[in-house]
């Protein structure tokens, strides 16, 4: 029986007329059609990369805030003033080029976002960006440091963007980065010092040309910028920057300067108007300043928000209303188990005095029922009996008390 001849099964070349004729299991392709082939591929990539985050949802704001209050418990001010935020800037990139040039150019408001540990500041970042179909990405500002330092450049931020975007450039360029822990990066303080503050001012500084809206070479893979690296220029004036962070101790300065304000007898009952359980409302840009950030820094931040600390009520409700609530978290874990869980309301009760014993925040919510129900995920899947399992008060006291957790104490 004759050998079949070999040709290539999509342009039909004779192997004697191709470089290489690579086989498959029934079939061949020559290096002419492999070329071809890339090309096509090539082009064709770009415009699904594209697609991904083409459809950009711009809400109005109270449809965004209605969102947020589907995941974020409380926090209506902060709520708003972010709904209002996003809502100009998604406006302000895809205003249509007007006829008449009225020349007035719509600038870009970054937002600062002050509350304590817990309170929903990552969470509320996430939850937009996840809104509105764009590239978003957290960076942790403690790890950045000055450029020739040990740590991270400011430009491994916008890596991370790009990354998340699937290295798509125009879907980059139009993303929000949360930069968390900005409080972190704060001068260390305001006499000058022999030794540098490599991780306090000098990042602050470099941080302005990412802000203000300039072309950076950014490096794909982020880390150390390399000489022979190949970079990508990617234009930070349409990114949305926000930021996060605890603080911790802007308390006194905001006290020390509503206290300056207030001279005579008139005073006094001024002072009686004052919150002093939550002083964090009446933060204004002067006391980001004297805490520590830079005046150009402040000012590339005019929308300064806060959020209200959690109290009991409100810690009740994340157990329970959000989309994502753990107890609808861990009653699907259960479930998948064929497990139905029931938690007693005392539970609950006994689960937030305990997130606000260790002053924790809503984040502290997790570790308490973790500690309280280990022993339970771990026996029960085994057990082909199980069907059921009620978590009561006295079930939940006596995981606790077994664990080192109830040790801790915050004075």
């Amino acid at each position: 029986m004759a050998k079949e001849k070999e040709i290539c099964s999509f342009c039909g070349r004779d192997k004697a007329k191709t470089n290489m004729l690579i086989a498959g299991l029934s079939a061949h392709i020559c290096d002419y059609c492999v070329v071809q082939a890339k090309a096509i591929v090539d082009e064709e990539m770009p415009k699904k990369k594209d697609q991904a985050f083409s459809k950009t949802k711009i809400l109005k704001p109270f449809e965004i805030k209605n969102h947020l209050d589907q995941y974020v418990i409380g926090q209506d001010e902060a709520k708003k003033i972010l709904a209002v935020a996003v809502y100009n800037h998604y406006k302000r990139i895809n205003q249509p080029l007007s006829k008449d040039q009225d020349d007035v150019e719509i600038e870009k408001s970054n937002i600062i976002i002050v509350g304590e540990t817990g309170t929903g500041k990552t969470l509320l970042a996430r939850t937009i960006a996840k809104m509105l179909n764009v590239p978003f990405c957290i960076a942790d500002a403690t790890v950045l440091t000055e450029a020739g330092y040990v740590g991270e450049d400011v430009e491994s931020i916008l890596s991370r963007l790009l990354q998340a975007a699937d290295y798509n450039v125009e879907a980059a360029e139009k993303g929000i980065i949360f930069i968390d822990e900005i409080d972190k990066i704060a001068r260390k303080s305001d006499n000058p010092s022999i030794t540098r503050d490599v991780s306090g001012e000098g990042v602050q500084q470099a941080l302005l040309k990412l802000l203000e809206g300039s072309a950076v070479n950014v490096p794909p893979q982020g880390g150390r910028k390399h000489p022979e690296q190949k970079m990508i220029l990617v234009n930070t004036q349409n990114i949305l920057f926000i930021a996060g962070g605890a603080f911790d101790g802007i308390e006194r300065k905001i006290g020390s300067r509503m206290k300056a304000n207030m001279i005579g007898y008139s005073a006094a009952k001024e002072t009686d108007a004052i919150d002093k359980t939550n002083l964090l409302q009446y933060i204004a840009p002067q006391d980001i300043r004297s805490y520590g950030m830079i005046p150009e820094i402040v000012g590339r931040f005019p929308v300064l928000s806060n959020l209200n600390p959690l109290d009991k009520d409100a810690l009740k409700r994340i157990l329970t209303e959000p989309k994502n609530a753990l107890v609808k978290q861990y009653t699907k874990l259960f479930k998948m188990d064929n497990i139905e869980l029931s938690i007693e309301e005392d539970v609950l009760d006994f689960i937030v005095e305990k997130a606000i014993e260790f002053k924790l925040g809503a984040r502290g919510l997790r570790s308490i029922i973790e500690t309280i129900m280990t022993d339970a995920m771990f026996d029960l899947p085994s057990d082909k009996n199980a069907k059921t399992f009620a978590i009561t008060l006295d079930y939940a006291k006596e995981k606790m008390e077994k664990t080192n957790v109830a040790k801790l104490k915050v004075a």
